[in-house]
Formats: C-alpha cells, structure tokens, sequence
C-alpha cells in the first residue's frame, strides 16, 4: 500500500530553458537524477554529498552543480549511482519528514499549489507508515495540511 502513496511524477529544474535535473521525494530522502551526456565514461563523473551542499562534475571540468541544499541531510547514509545514463542521488533528508520546495537552495522553488500536494502526500506517507494495517492512498485533505513533522506529536523514532 505505501507504494500508492510514493511520488506520482518527478520535478524537473530547468535553467535557461535545459533540464538540469529531475527530483522527487519521500518522508526520509530527496532523489534527484541526472542525465549523463553521451560517450563520457562513467569513471571520470563526481559527486560530493557534503550535510548542506552538493557538487556534481566531470573530473578535470567546472562543476555541473555546486550549490548549497535547501536543507541539510545526513552524509552517511546520502549516495550516488550511475545507471542507464542517470546519475541518481539519494540525499537523506536530516530531518524526517520535512517538506522540501526544492534540492537546491533558493533555486527552482515548486509553486504553492505543487509543494502543497507535496505536503499533503508527505503527510499520507507518514499516516501509511504509523498505521500499515490500513490504506490511504485515496484519502485527501481539505483546507490547509498540517506539517508531517509536528503534526499529533509529530513522527515517531521507534
């Protein structure tokens, strides 16, 4: 059942009309995927996941991305993989929950309405994993969602 409740569709960042990344996330990690450009070999790509930046590049290049995260995630369990012409980052979120607008700090922010949603499903996903006994992935909420983090004492560390 909570796989209903996992993201429908990915964010994409576009910058000057390209798409830099896609990204799309869960109660515990923000993912975001890169298209590789052709006939690189996959040795020479980098990333450096440091708690509050992130820098991707071709070895012996400026940096693709260096920029500072939205928030701040958890080193030791955040990591990078190249499969399929995709670099995928996983970056685990350091505070369980929280609803990012965007990987990338005061850049490709979601509109209102789409970080609402993002909420709104942040928020199924926390009720699914407190309560695997039932289904909510067609329940809805109306009016303003609480934060998955604070709401009804907020989420639990079993």
């Amino acid at each position: 059942m909570a796989e209903k409740l996992a993201p429908e569709k990915r964010h994409s960042f576009i910058h000057e009309g390209q798409k830099v990344f896609e990204w799309d996330q869960t109660l515990e990690e923000v993912n975001l995927y890169i298209t590789l450009p052709p006939n690189v070999p996959t040795k020479l790509f980098h990333c450096k996941i440091q708690s509050k930046h992130l820098e991707v590049s071709i070895k012996g290049n400026p940096p693709y991305l260096n920029h500072d995260l939205a928030s701040p995630v958890k080193t030791d369990s955040s990591f990078w993989t190249l499969e399929d012409g995709i670099m995928h980052i996983t970056l685990q979120k350091r505070d369980k929950g929280q609803t990012w607008s965007s990987p990338i700090l005061g850049q490709g922010q979601l509109d209102p309405y789409s970080a609402d949603l993002e909420q709104k499903r942040l928020m199924l996903q926390r009720f699914q994993e407190e309560n695997p006994g039932f289904d909510f992935s067609q329940a809805q909420f109306t009016g303003n969602c609480p934060d998955p983090r604070t709401f009804m004492g907020g989420i639990r560390t079993d």
